[in-house]
């Protein structure tokens, strides 16, 4: 069965960052092949934000299903793209007397590699914070577009709109392309790009066969020590994706997703003010948020939650 987790609690490693979701740990030397260089132990809990407030209930199993999912996609995409998975067995790094059960199918050993501060997001869709930027300017960080396009309307091609790395509590802003280059090289924003749309591409074939529509999605990248390029931290998740079913895809709507918009309404209709700390959430709706959560690893990566644990 899933496992529930709201915090790690991992005595004696390093506790680096608890996010809204993972909690990663700096592993001691030791921990693994001295080849793979620093490591780290990124363990995604059950724990759900909406409106960059982290909610006080945990969805069940949300940690295990992200964290598979991210795997799936490593594991698929690793002849395009090398990723920071090392292989190393989690429990072989959990302190002595830690029940290796809650950890086992949420958490990765990984490289420690230096972050591209950048968000790397492909569109092959007209939605979210592109749509507005889109009816505001008739462009995307920069990029001009067809006009007339409508909500949730196909773009004539995917398109690469970095955006900044905001600080905790503050939102992602777009940028165009030349500003990336001001802030990483251009060598480095161009294998950026390329590697986005070339992993967007791959991913929105598979989920098309599927019946899934991956609109748009976000990547995280990090270099080693000798500056070769990594995908990273999550990827192709319900949490950093918009994947619609295809089924109910109507141009000029936004289409249903595979992800916590339950919660999202459900909080939208409580008059709550969207700051901390967040409301409770009822039984039903964290149901209907991890039926949604499992549908989509179920749907994309043929794996069962109940029975990958």
């Amino acid at each position: 069965m899933a496992t529930t987790l709201l915090e790690a609690r991992l005595p004696g490693l390093n506790l680096l960052h608890r996010g809204k979701v993972r909690d990663v740990y700096e592993l001691p030397p030791g921990s693994g092949p001295e080849a793979f260089g620093p490591l780290l132990l990124i363990v995604a809990s059950d724990r759900l934000s909406a409106f960059d407030v982290v909610l006080p209930d945990p969805i069940p199993g949300k940690g295990e299903m992200l964290c598979q999912v991210s795997n799936f996609w490593f594991d698929k995409t690793e002849h395009l793209m090398p990723n920071h998975l090392t292989g190393i067995d989690v429990a072989s790094v959990l302190p002595a007397g830690v029940d290796p059960a809650p950890y086992l199918q949420r958490s990765v050993v990984t490289r420690r590699l230096k972050p591209v501060p950048v968000e790397a997001i492909a569109r092959g869709y007209l939605i979210g914070s592109g749509w507005n930027d889109y009816r505001r300017t008739g462009r995307i960080s920069g990029i001009a577009l067809p006009d007339g396009l409508r909500q949730a309307e196909r773009l004539p091609q995917p398109i690469f709109t970095p955006s900044t790395k905001a600080a905790a509590g503050d939102h992602d802003e777009n940028i165009d392309f030349d500003t990336m280059v001001h802030k990483v090289g251009a060598e480095l924003a161009e294998q950026v790009r390329d590697a986005t749309l070339r992993l967007y591409a791959f991913a929105a074939e598979h989920a098309a066969g599927r019946g899934i529509i991956l609109a748009d999605t976000k990547f995280e990248f990090g270099t080693d020590a000798d500056g070769r390029l990594y995908v990273m931290d999550e990827m192709l998740t319900p949490d950093s994706s918009r994947y619609w079913p295809a089924d109910a895809y109507e141009v000029g709507t936004s289409p249903p997703s595979y992800d916590k918009q339950f919660v999202r309404d459900w909080l939208e209709a409580q008059g709550w003010d969207k700051t901390a700390p967040g409301p409770s959430l009822p039984a039903d709706v964290i149901a209907r948020t991890r039926d949604k959560y499992a549908e989509a690893l179920q749907r994309l990566a043929g794996i069962s939650i109940d029975a990958a644990a």
